[in-house]
């Protein structure tokens, strides 16, 4: 009877240790798991938090270009619509100070490399002044150019270029000052004169400019 109870308790004892254990084991589990989800939840929450502020961030820039948008878009439309025009001609004429404010500043600075283009106006001007022309030369850069048509940070590129006329002293000196007073600016390097007042030989070396246009970045940013 004394072995049986032994054996008994035995048994017990074994029985609420293997209790234990799985008890234990199970609590363990429950610990580690709550820690990891726990951790995940807090690292989610956290990632969610960054996302949220970064576009509360773009949401807020994204008004501000809005805004700058309808003030930039209200300030063209003024300044297009100014009769006369920044050089005192009729912004709907065709004469050479005519024309809106915008297609004169287009003009003053192109978007793109274009020398034909630029010895026709050089022949209109020079035309202008009652100036036989003698010469008209430069480098056309246009396959070394064709590139460089847009830029993040565009910046003027000099396009050189002579010219060689014939005519009066006056109508020299009235050619210098239309390349000086042009809006399409004109920078004169040197000035070589020959001849006497009436028959006059004048040789320009200058340079005008181009401007590539601007491009616009949208990117798309990841959070992480």
């Amino acid at each position: 009877m004394a072995r049986t109870t032994a054996f008994t308790k035995r048994v017990l004892i074994t029985k609420a240790n293997s209790s234990m254990v799985v008890a234990t084991t199970v609590a363990a589990f429950v610990v580690v798991f709550a820690l990891f989800a726990g951790k995940s939840l807090v690292s989610q929450m956290t990632y969610q938090n960054r996302v949220i502020s970064t576009k509360k961030t773009a949401l807020a820039q994204l008004k501000t270009d809005l805004s700058a948008r309808d003030s930039l878009q209200a300030s063209y439309n003024s300044f297009i619509a100014q009769n006369p025009n920044v050089l005192g001609g009729n912004s709907n004429g065709s004469a050479d100070n005519d024309g809106d404010n915008a297609s004169l500043i287009l003009d003053s600075l192109p978007s793109y490399y274009d020398f034909p283009a630029l010895t026709t106006s050089l022949e209109k001007i020079v035309g202008s002044q009652s100036l036989k022309i003698r010469a008209i030369t430069g480098t056309d850069q246009e396959v070394t150019q064709g590139s460089n048509q847009s830029s993040p940070t565009p910046q003027a590129v000099p396009m050189p270029f002579q010219v060689e006329v014939n005519g009066s002293y006056q109508s020299v000196q009235s050619l210098t000052d239309v390349f000086l007073r042009s809006i399409r600016p004109f920078q004169i390097q040197t000035i070589e004169l020959s001849g006497d007042e009436s028959s006059m030989n004048a040789s320009f070396t200058a340079q005008t400019f181009y401007q590539p246009g601007k491009t616009l970045n949208i990117k798309q940013e990841v959070v992480k």
